[in-house]
């Protein structure tokens, strides 16, 4: 079976329900801001709700992205500021995670293609939740693996800054007591117009279709 015939995993609409991005986006907040039950979205949103038009839910009000000021797995600095007149997709990922990673890294790469000329106009960018285990190596592989090696940008960095990334963010990143080598991390995928906007969030189990039906949106904004 092909790519872009891949079929998201059964049980999900096309439309996510708002309740079930709520519940992701107050249990993954609480794993960064212990203590506290208020769920925390990036860019100063307040709420998620479904937005007219767009596949993904919409993070309101609508504000500009948080910074990122990291090294990709080469070496290359890489900001959200240089990445300003294209859609960016940004992601938080471990190379040795056994399921949602594989799963959200493929399902990009299946909309890159299905998106053909118009993914010159898009931007993935997957930040490191497991600062120790994300090695140079370790990144090449993974990104070979699934198909994104020159098309996902993978920043890594010290545990000191990654976390500054984040926190700004909103994400929670703790390895597993029972078993260190697995990291509970959030498992969303931000969505950021062209003019720098956060705007939409897509869960783990988003359909490659739901980000090419967006970007032209997305581009617009």
């Amino acid at each position: 079976m092909s790519d872009d015939s891949q079929k998201r995993p059964s049980g999900f609409s096309l439309a996510v329900p708002l309740l079930v991005l709520l519940v992701l986006v107050t249990g993954v907040s609480v794993l960064i801001f212990k203590g506290s039950s208020k769920a925390t979205l990036p860019g100063g949103a307040t709420e998620a709700a479904p937005g007219a038009g767009f596949y993904g839910t919409l993070a309101l009000p609508a504000k500009r992205a948080p910074a990122i000021h990291l090294h990709d797995y080469l070496g290359n600095l890489v900001t959200m500021r240089e990445q300003r007149g294209k859609v960016v997709f940004v992601t938080f990922l471990y190379t040795h995670c056994p399921d949602i990673c594989p799963l959200i890294a493929s399902n990009l790469r299946v909309a890159l293609n299905m998106l053909g000329p118009r993914a010159a106009d898009v931007s993935v960018i997957a930040v490191s939740v497991d600062p120790r285990g994300d090695t140079r190596a370790a990144v090449a592989t993974f990104l070979a693996d699934h198909g994104m090696t020159g098309r996902m940008s993978y920043l890594v960095g010290t545990a000191a800054e990654l976390g500054r990334t984040w926190k700004a963010w909103g994400v929670g990143a703790e390895r597993e007591a029972a078993d260190p080598s697995l990291v509970a991390h959030s498992a969303l995928v931000y969505g950021v117009s062209a003019s720098g906007r956060l705007m939409t969030i897509y869960p783990d189990s988003f359909a490659p279709s739901q980000i090419v039906h967006d970007v032209p949106l997305l581009v617009a904004r």
